[in-house]
């Protein structure tokens, strides 16, 4: 059985292929292949607990997942847990991942390929609300997915981002990419193609303007209760279409269940992220416009990706 840690999946992630293996898992989730029950969702004194487990035609896969918001005030990660990988015919146990690691390595990912077939070719600045573990892979991987020039920064403490900044620099490939903190968010999607938001907030954390968000790109990333929201109303006004992994999402997330209740949202207009890929259809189209990707994420992700980083693992 093999052990890896947080450096040690660090040396093994290439963006690139990582991204490529979530567009994998999602051939994997459009063909059917695979089995994946409804993930426990364990919520208590503002402490979460998550159980994901997936079966696929090659491996088994469990995260178990904890969210402890108010570790940031012990300057610790509010996200972790662990990884297992079981072979597909015994169950032996194959590998356990940090799970903080491997979470933050795919959901950048995820986002990832959002920006990779919803944005604009030509853009060049991404605007990164929320500067946590998920904030800072959403920046890596949006520099992976386009040509990006400018990375914008907005937290909503006045913690100092010095450290993040410095972190970010050096682990995003191309050293012309300027890292810069701004002093408002509304001065962050002015200046931002792509918006990546990845906060545990309860309200919007975008404005609710239209002219700012207008042309912009979406990628939503926190809002994994029903209670939590990050994007504002005047969305759907803007939007044609949200693009999603799964179903339940709508359930899941109030950036999807509070629009749907209040009649904003219609289903009609929630698109599945499987179905879009295999679609054909015209991606420079719709990246001229308006485009929301929600994410609330899935265990097959993690395992497509476990499984990944497993391979090379044995490989070295």
């Amino acid at each position: 059985m093999i052990f890896l840690g947080k450096e040690e999946i660090e040396k093994l992630v290439d963006p690139n292929e990582i991204m490529d293996q979530i567009e994998e898992a999602y051939r994997i989730f459009g063909a059917d292949a695979y089995y994946m029950p409804p993930r426990p969702v364990i919520e208590h004194e503002n402490k979460t607990l998550i159980y994901m487990p997936c079966f696929t035609e090659d491996v088994i896969g469990t995260k178990m997942l904890t969210i402890f918001p108010e570790n940031a005030k012990l300057g610790l990660p509010s996200l972790d847990g662990l990884v297992i990988l079981n072979d597909r015919t015994t169950g032996a146990p194959l590998a356990i991942m940090d799970g903080q690691a491997v979470t933050a390595w795919r959901t950048g990912a995820v986002g990832g390929v959002g920006i990779r077939h919803l944005s604009r070719r030509d853009a060049r600045t991404v605007g990164i609300v929320g500067a946590g573990a998920q904030g800072f892979h959403q920046a890596v991987y949006a520099c992976a997915a386009r040509n990006i020039e400018t990375v914008y920064i907005w937290n909503h403490s006045d913690r100092d981002l010095t450290d993040f900044m410095d972190r970010l620099k050096k682990t995003i490939a191309d050293p012309a990419v300027k890292v810069v903190q701004c002093k408002t968010v509304e001065e962050l999607v002015k200046a931002s193609d792509i918006i990546c938001t990845a906060t545990p907030s309860e309200e919007p954390v975008l404005p609710n303007d239209r002219e700012l968000l207008e042309g912009k790109c979406i990628i939503a990333i926190g809002s994994y209760t029903p209670k939590m929201r990050e994007i504002p109303d005047v969305i759907w006004d803007l939007v044609d279409k949200v693009y999603i992994e799964l179903p339940y999402a709508c359930e899941e997330s109030g950036d999807l269940s509070q629009p749907l209740a209040e009649g904003r949202l219609t289903m009609d207009r929630v698109v599945l992220m499987d179905k879009f890929l295999a679609s054909g259809a015209d991606e420079d189209e719709i990246a001229g416009k308006t485009t929301y990707f929600k994410s609330v994420g899935m265990g097959l992700f993690d395992v497509c990706v476990a499984q990944k980083l497993l391979e090379k693992a044995k490989e070295r």
